[in-house]
């Protein structure tokens, strides 16, 4: 029994002529005299009585029409529930950020993102950029955010932003109240940085290296909070991203070190797996996310 012959049926059952039946439905007289026929063989039963004059509905085939026109119901109204779930911006979107973006960056984006869909369930990752990268390769999280660029032939890379750094050092520091400090002026400093893994240690290590700066010590910290109180307390310099360090430069628990003819930026990036190039949700995030940065 196919869909199709049951609409012939009720159609053919409400208009009660086969011509008629024929021009609504768009199709021959012969095709809907062959629906019927299929039906009337599949039920083993007479669907109507005909004569010349007239086309009745048999009692077997009113019961056949109640439950066929159940039938089509049924079957449009799942039609039109799954076309409303493809467009629909609902359930579970799992999101991985580096410790700067994440802690930085990206809550003013989900502030955006459960204002345009309050049906979306979010689920938030902090990590390190390899950390970050391992978890989209294996499907851990849908979307992740990193610091940096990465060679990743399997995986989607878009930047999205550019953000500026700051050396950064407690408020009492002997070089705080130059206008311009040369770099080699910081030259055995004690500096402070991430793991090895993350953004922030690739970039300060290659800031380093590039202006051949021999450095006292360096300690490492998992946090990026853990970085910014050690250098408010004077153990040493940081590399830290602006917006990561707002409010403390606002009320001056930390002071940044102007270096002469240097600024130092970095690119973020989201990553995602192609497999989840046309999942709804993280369709509809990579739109916040762009539409957000447009206005900045």
């Amino acid at each position: 029994m196919q869909l199709e012959e049951l609409k012939t049926f009720v159609t053919l059952a409400e208009v009660k002529n086969f011509t008629k039946t024929a021009d609504k439905l768009l199709m021959s007289q012969p095709t809907v005299s062959l629906h019927i026929k299929n039906l009337e063989k599949e039920f083993n039963t007479e669907l109507f009585q005909r004569s010349p004059k007239f086309l009745k509905i048999t009692p077997s085939g009113q019961l056949l029409l109640n439950r066929a026109k159940e039938i089509i119901e049924i079957y449009d109204r799942a039609k039109q529930e799954i076309l409303e779930y493809h467009h629909k911006i609902a359930g579970k979107l799992t999101i991985g950020a580096s410790y700067t973006i994440g802690e930085y960056i990206l809550p003013s984006l989900l502030f955006e993102l459960q204002r345009k869909y309050p049906a979306l369930e979010i689920e938030i990752m902090i990590g390190n950029r390899e950390e970050i990268l391992q978890s989209v390769r294996q499907f851990r999280i849908d979307i992740g955010f990193i610091e940096g660029e990465a060679k990743e032939n399997e995986l989607h890379i878009i930047p999205f932003m550019e953000e500026e750094f700051l050396v950064v050092s407690s408020s009492d520091h002997p070089l705080v109240h130059k206008e311009k400090i040369n770099f080699s002026e910081l030259i055995n400093e004690t500096w402070l940085s991430r793991e090895v893994g993350s953004g922030n240690r690739d970039f300060l290590m290659e800031v380093l290296a590039k202006n051949g700066l021999k450095i006292k010590s360096l300690l490492t910290m998992n946090s990026i909070q853990a970085i910014k109180e050690s250098v408010i307390n004077g153990l040493g310099l940081s590399l830290l991203a602006q917006n990561s360090i707002k409010r403390e430069i606002a009320h001056r628990y930390l002071a940044v070190l102007p270096i002469a003819q240097q600024s130092f930026k970095r690119s973020f990036s989201y990553v995602y797996s192609p497999i989840m190039k046309n999942n709804k949700n993280v369709e509809a995030f990579i739109l916040v996310l762009e539409e957000q940065w447009k206005q900045t």
